[in-house]
């Protein structure tokens, strides 16, 4: 089984880790899959051809995978590509610039990445009506609070005027209650109800 992976037509190699593209433009998920099992031949200079994979996908299937799971672990192991970041986060894809939200997400989830960076690249695109670009924003924010609650909040708290209903629900999901109704929020998430009536539900059958 190991030697049919190793020989596998899209598997990525050092001098040609960008067979994927290349080769299994029918096969993406597949591909992708490939890709973050061999992501560690990886590093900065890949990142231009991950980044064209990025503009090919055109879905969050694709791109939600490819940007915290490919970019994000070059990002850890090689921080130069970190500083393409910002270029990203003003391109006319939003695909390329929901990847710029979210390359850091699973560092970020973890208690690390630059939170300052990824700020700043958040407030750059708080204006923005494309739905994906306010969810990733969310989404950033809703993980954070797990570990960091106080960055989630300082950073909602700082834009509120700005930030988008659909953000700030999502972001605001985990946060205790004082710091929510200070946000002009219910204290409770309307998904801790809908759980506890689930849960409910589940026990009268």
């Amino acid at each position: 089984m190991r030697d049919a992976f190793r020989s596998h037509p899209c598997r990525p190699t050092r001098d040609r880790p960008e067979a994927l593209r290349d080769r299994c433009p029918r096969r993406r998920a597949a591909a992708i899959g490939v890709l973050e099992r061999e992501r560690a031949l990886l590093d900065d200079r890949d990142i231009p051809w991950l980044i064209a994979l990025v503009r090919k996908s055109k879905s969050w299937a694709y791109v939600d995978w490819i940007a915290p799971k490919v970019v994000g672990d070059v990002i850890v192991r090689d921080p130069r590509a970190r500083k393409r970041l910002a270029a990203w986060a003003n391109d006319e894809d939003f695909w390329v610039r929901r990847a710029a939200l979210l390359a850091e997400h699973d560092a970020l989830r973890a208690g690390g990445g630059d939170f300052v960076l990824w700020s700043r690249l958040a407030v750059s695109m708080l204006d923005e009506r494309e739905f994906f670009i306010r969810k990733a924003i969310g989404w950033v924010l809703r993980e954070v609070s797990k570990k960091r609650p106080e960055l989630t909040y300082a950073f909602l708290r700082k834009h509120r005027d700005r930030v988008s209903r659909l953000s700030l629900l999502e972001g605001s999901k985990y946060l205790p209650a004082p710091k929510r109704k200070s946000l002009g929020l219910p204290g409770e998430a309307a998904w801790v109800a809908r759980e506890a009536s689930r849960k409910a539900a589940t026990r009268r059958r």
